[in-house]
């Protein structure tokens, strides 16, 4: 058994705890683990890309390009961006809340359309579940609760090989404990909203 997560999203997201969650629970699970970050201006909204890889016999960290299972994008454009790093057969959670770029947020550039962005990557990969994370995580309580959600769907996603109440376990080793409920009410609305 192999398999493979590419986590693309921005600065600020999450990113990073949500990888650090997969690969602590893959772990527990028994699997050897291997991650790999990649971030740009993380602080300041830019890129980040963690690579995660587990299984029975995983050396390296990077994924060729195309390998990955699942591609879990927090970001619109980021996951559009990121498509090259899996397959027509791969997996794409892909979250539908945009991070709009300084450019944009000055007024300078236009962000694309959500719904063309979604079809297109539909285009090129039928397996393309969305979801409205930040939404969901407002609705939770606060929206730093995005990745407690995606995670959560992650548990819910079609060969996903961590099991729920794994990864929700590791989640709340994971986060302070003052953020404990809010964490844990994110990452079960994030797995009951892949399950309608």
């Amino acid at each position: 058994m192999k398999y493979s997560v590419q986590i693309v999203g921005v600065g600020g997201q999450g990113v990073l705890l949500a990888s650090m969650v997969l690969g602590n629970a893959a772990m527990k699970a028994g699997y050897k683990v291997s991650m790999s970050e990649v971030h740009g201006m993380a602080q300041r909204g830019g890129s980040v890309l963690s690579t995660l890889r587990f299984g029975d016999n995983v050396i390296s960290p990077l994924e060729c390009t195309g390998g990955a299972d699942l591609i879990m994008g927090f970001e619109p454009v980021e996951t559009c961006r990121s498509l090259s790093l899996g397959n027509k057969d791969s997996k794409i959670l892909m979250n539908l809340d945009p991070v709009f770029p300084s450019m944009v947020a000055a007024g300078f550039e236009e962000y694309p359309d959500i719904n063309e962005l979604v079809s297109s990557v539909k285009k090129m990969n039928p397996h393309v579940v969305t979801i409205e994370a930040t939404k969901i995580a407002i609705d939770a309580g606060k929206a730093v609760a995005a990745n407690a959600v995606m995670i959560g769907a992650v548990a819910a996603t079609d060969g996903f090989p961590l099991s729920k109440d794994l990864l929700k376990e590791t989640l709340m080793e994971t986060v302070p404990e003052k953020f404990k409920d809010l964490n844990a009410k994110a990452f079960d609305m994030g797995y009951d909203s892949m399950k309608h």
